[in-house]
Order: structure tokens, then sequence, then C-alpha cells
């Protein structure tokens, strides 16, 4: 059975993975956040970013306005969905100073780095990011304001474990580690924090991501993301999943917060603004691309969406 929750990062193409690597001695206290503008330079075009820390030695504390703070030890990674202003230190009550004011150039023009601290207990960690071009994104808008992650509890535990080792090497050896194995790990990284959360829902929640650990929605999630080109109604995706019309209708629109096919409309227009963006096929071959039987269909639901005709949003990429 296809993993839902894999097909709906690989369609969202989330990208990442630019590492720089920070080392505190006790007491440190930083406030943190690596926004678009910071991750410009390396990936244009953001529009959400999520930021991430592994710790590699030692433990801090992670904070977040309006919430407990969290210790983290060696193993353990943290995430910020929305990308909230957090707070890092090795013990309550330390006054914080700006982590991007830290921030070091290397002198062999590799990895950026952070060096502070009061000389005593080591804490060690990477940090990276995630992003998405897409402004739609139902994953990250259902998620918490901040995700942990143990590796040790992790599905993929070995790769990630691998990974992990790979990137604290690269970084010792001040390499710039942007490879596509740390951007897949960026991926990973998140999968398994989702997972792990949805593991904690209770039966009597709802929401997108409730949808996902459902064995019938999720299942129906998959098959639209894994062909959205495909000729789907609400009918064939009841039958795939052994349900009624009335009762898979009734589920998913309970779950995913609106029926199967505006779920599926939606998906397949972002997908066309991204072929759009990315690639230079005309419209009528997006149109193809992304499910439609006729250029003029897709040019009407473009622009019932986006309030402008696909042609015109090319432009507009094209000249800012």
């Amino acid at each position: 059975m296809p993993d839902p929750l894999s097909d709906v990062l690989r369609s969202v193409r989330l990208t990442g993975g630019i590492f720089f690597d920070a080392n505190f001695t006790a007491p440190w206290s930083v406030t943190s956040r690596i926004g678009i503008e910071d991750v410009r330079p390396f990936l244009a075009d953001l529009v959400q970013v999520i930021g991430y820390h592994i710790v590699l030695e030692g433990r801090m504390l992670v904070g977040l306005d309006g919430e407990p703070p969290m210790e983290l030890r060696a193993g353990e990674i943290v995430l910020f969905p929305r990308n909230d202003i957090h707070t890092m230190a090795s013990a309550a009550g330390i006054p914080p100073v700006r982590a991007l004011d830290l921030i070091q150039q290397s002198p062999e023009g590799g990895l950026l780095k952070v060096r502070y601290g009061g000389g005593q207990e080591p804490t060690s960690i990477i940090c990276g990011f995630l992003g998405t071009q897409d402004a739609f994104n139902p994953l990250l808008a259902a998620l918490p304001r901040i995700l942990r992650l143990d590796i040790s509890k992790a599905t993929s535990r070995d790769w990630v474990e691998t990974s992990v080792r790979f990137a604290a090497a690269e970084l010792i050896r001040g390499q710039l580690a942007s490879s596509s194995v740390l951007s897949r790990l960026s991926e990973v990284l998140l999968v398994e924090a989702v997972r792990e959360y949805i593991s904690t829902l209770g039966d009597r929640e709802q929401g997108w991501l409730k949808g996902l650990s459902d064995p019938n929605i999720g299942r129906a999630l998959a098959l639209i993301h894994g062909d959205i080109a495909a000729p789907w109604s609400a009918d064939a995706l009841a039958r795939q999943v052994a349900l009624s019309r009335s009762a898979f209708m009734d589920r998913f629109a309970q779950l995913i917060g609106m029926p199967p096919i505006r779920y599926l409309t939606v998906w397949r227009l972002e997908i066309a603004k991204r072929h759009i963006r990315e690639s230079r096929m005309s419209i009528s071959q997006i149109a193809v691309a992304v499910g439609y039987e006729s250029e003029e269909g897709f040019r009407r639901a473009f622009r019932r969406e986006f309030e402008m005709w696909p042609a015109e949003w090319r432009d507009r990429q094209a000249n800012p």
C-alpha cells in the first residue's frame, strides 16, 4: 500500500538541506528563526520554511512563547512547522542573544558556524531548513508549532542515523552540506516527525493529519497524490477504498475539511502552477498533465481559483 504521507510530501516538493553547525558551552541562551530572507541566497522563491535542529552532543532547552520549554538530548530533533521564533538554552532564566548575530563565516569558505557560551558543558547541534514554493500546503497548516523526534524511534532509524553521521562528518571537514543525501534527510526527518505526531492523536480528534492515518481516507489520499491526472471520481475513489459513495464522501469531508473532488481540484491547480512556473510546457500540455480533458476547462478552473488566466499568471511570474 502506498504511504500517503510520503506521497503528499513528494507532491508539494519540499526542498532544502542547507546546514550550519553550532557549538555552545554553558551557560548560553539564543533566540533563533530561519527566515525566508535568510535562505533566499541558497533557494529563491520559497513561500514557506521549516527550521529544525539536530542535537549531536549534550542537551538543551527549547521554548516557544506561550508554551512550556522541552528538553532535548543527543539523538533528538526539533522542527518548527510554522517557523516561529524560538529560544534554545542550557538552562532556564538566561537572557538570550540573537543567534543570527553570532553566525560566523568559515575562513575556508565552508559552512556557517556559531561558537558561543561560557566554557562549561558543551552542546553541539546541526541547523537546517526545509522550504516549499507552494502556498497551499495542508500538511504544514495542520501541524503544531513544534515537533520533536527521537531518532531511535524512527521507522527509518538506520538510514536517518547514517545520514546524520554523514552530515556531522561533512561539518567537521567544513564542507557545505547541501548534497542530495542531506536534502533527502531533511524530508525524511519531517516525515518521521509527522508520523510520530500522528501516532499521538486521539481517536476523537479530527483533521487532515487524522485523515492520513485513517485506513480508507489515507488510501484515497495516496491514490490521488499517486496519479493526480487520473480521471478520479467520488465513485471510483470510494470503490478503491471499499466504502460506499455516501460513507466515503461523508468521512472524507469530515476528516479533510472539503469534498474529495474539491481536494483533487485544488491539488491539480497547485501542480499546474508549478508546471507553469518551472517548465516550458504549453498551457494545453499542462492541462493534460494535471488531468483536464480540455484546455478550455482547465483555463476556466484556473481562473475561478486564482482570479486570472494561466497565461496571465505565467507572465506575472516571469515579470514580478
